[in-house]
């Protein structure tokens, strides 16, 4: 199967699904695991093993084996085809607070084609390093980004400052941004942004717990 013609049949739903599949492969990767069958992934995911069957099939180049299930490193590859993964894709941050510092000490994107360069902010205390990688003033921003043709960025900058940020990375040539600032971002068309609120989040799943 080539997972290049599967991309265009694969609902919005399903691809929302692979990133979790993926981290529970890795997962068990890590502990060993060789071979997984799509009941026990939908068993330690607590998912219907239906819709995991018909998920995996539509990424996965060979079928599970008879009692075995599917080759785990193969599936992993798979999935991160599927993903775009095997390609490598350069971010920078732009906020070198506490949160933009965690960011750049974080390893985890790494595991999925990620490379977070830099970070970029309008403090002069803040210029430096953090874990290694550079923070560079914000006056830099476009020069650096345009340099390396980057076009992702993660922004962490408090909510006064976010639409300025957000300009100036537009402007420069950024066209997907992760965004944490508590505020809705205006951007051209052909600009993605996508929102994320740590706290409601908490409140979201504290919201689901019952006495």
């Amino acid at each position: 199967m080539e997972l290049e013609n599967t991309e265009n049949a694969v609902s919005k739903a399903t691809a929302s699904r692979m990133p979790a599949y993926l981290r529970y492969l890795k997962g068990e990767a890590g502990q060993g695991v060789e071979f997984i069958s799509s009941a026990s992934i939908a068993k330690d995911m607590n998912v219907s093993a239906v819709g995991v069957r018909k998920d995996l099939a539509l990424v996965s180049s060979v079928c599970g084996k008879p009692r075995m299930g599917f080759e785990v490193t193969r599936l992993i590859a798979d999935i991160e085809r599927f993903l775009g993964y095997h390609r490598w894709t350069d971010a920078v941050v732009v906020g070198a607070g506490g949160l933009g510092k965690a960011i750049l000490s974080y390893e985890g994107f790494e595991n999925y084609g990620i490379h977070v360069l830099s970070a970029f902010d309008v403090s002069p205390a803040k210029i430096g390093a953090v874990n290694g990688k550079p923070v560079y003033p914000m006056e830099r921003f476009s020069e650096i980004v345009k340099r390396h043709g980057i076009k992702a960025a993660i922004l962490t900058v408090p909510r006064n400052a976010a639409q300025s940020a957000c300009d100036e990375m537009v402007k420069a040539g950024i066209c997907a941004i992760l965004s944490f600032a508590p505020v809705y971002l205006h951007v051209p068309e052909g600009v993605t942004v996508k929102y994320e609120d740590l706290a409601v989040s908490l409140a979201a799943l504290c919201g689901g717990i019952t006495e």
